[in-house]
């Protein structure tokens, strides 16, 4: 499974990064806001910052409007993702972009039937909501199962990126129905590698190690 981080801070970016753990970022407006700082020079810092795609929303809800906001989004970086959103208007952007060479993230996804079009539109990802859907009493892992098995039925090489993620069983879940992409924010990231038995292990190895009364440099 592949590794973006879900936001528009350079610095947790940057960190991770170092640690050799990201595939890639994805941005939306709300995170955006978040960082305070203009869409497009965020953006280009963070896809200087990172090899992989670097997902980046229009803001339009119109098909015109969308492809010249994709065209300006598009200068930015070779790395640059345009993100659309799933609607009608957004699946023809996609088909567009993406026959012009562009990748493309298509958003928003909260049924199998929405993930079938983007499929059909060419789309590079497509993001379903985990964590919305649970919101609302549905299991949003039961989604990133049902999109796996028609894509699979199909041969769509749309890759399943796993949003909305809100705990670390969310990332063990879509890793193991078979999600392509997790997209995660920061911390959830990091408390991927917390267990509290190698805390207490790498405590006793240290207390060990202490009293042999040797040094490695």
């Amino acid at each position: 499974m592949k590794f973006f981080v879900d936001t528009a801070d350079i610095g947790d970016i940057r960190e991770l990064n170092t640690l050799g753990l990201l595939d890639g970022v994805t941005t939306n407006p709300s995170l955006i806001l978040k960082s305070g700082r203009d869409i497009l020079e965020v953006t280009k810092e963070i896809c200087a910052e990172v090899d992989g795609p670097v997902s980046a929303e229009v803001a339009a809800t119109d098909y015109d409007a969308m492809m010249k906001e994709a065209a300006v989004l598009a200068k930015i970086a070779d790395n640059i993702c345009i993100k659309l959103p799933l609607t009608l208007d957004g699946l023809r952007a996609c088909k567009a972009l993406t026959s012009d060479g562009h990748k493309t993230n298509v958003t928003l996804c909260f049924s199998a039937n929405q993930a079938l079009l983007a499929a059909k539109a060419g789309a590079t990802y497509i993001s379903p909501f985990i964590g919305r859907l649970d919101d609302t009493a549905i299991n949003g892992m039961e989604l990133i199962g049902e999109i796996r098995t028609i894509y699979d039925n199909y041969g769509f090489q749309t890759e399943i990126l796993a949003a909305s993620i809100r705990t670390v069983n969310h990332v063990k879940e879509a890793a193991m129905i078979g999600a392509d992409v997790a997209t995660v924010p920061p911390a959830t990231l990091k408390a991927l590698v917390k267990h509290p038995l190698t805390d207490k292990g790498l405590e006793a190895f240290l207390a060990d190690w202490e009293k042999t009364g040797q040094s490695i440099t």
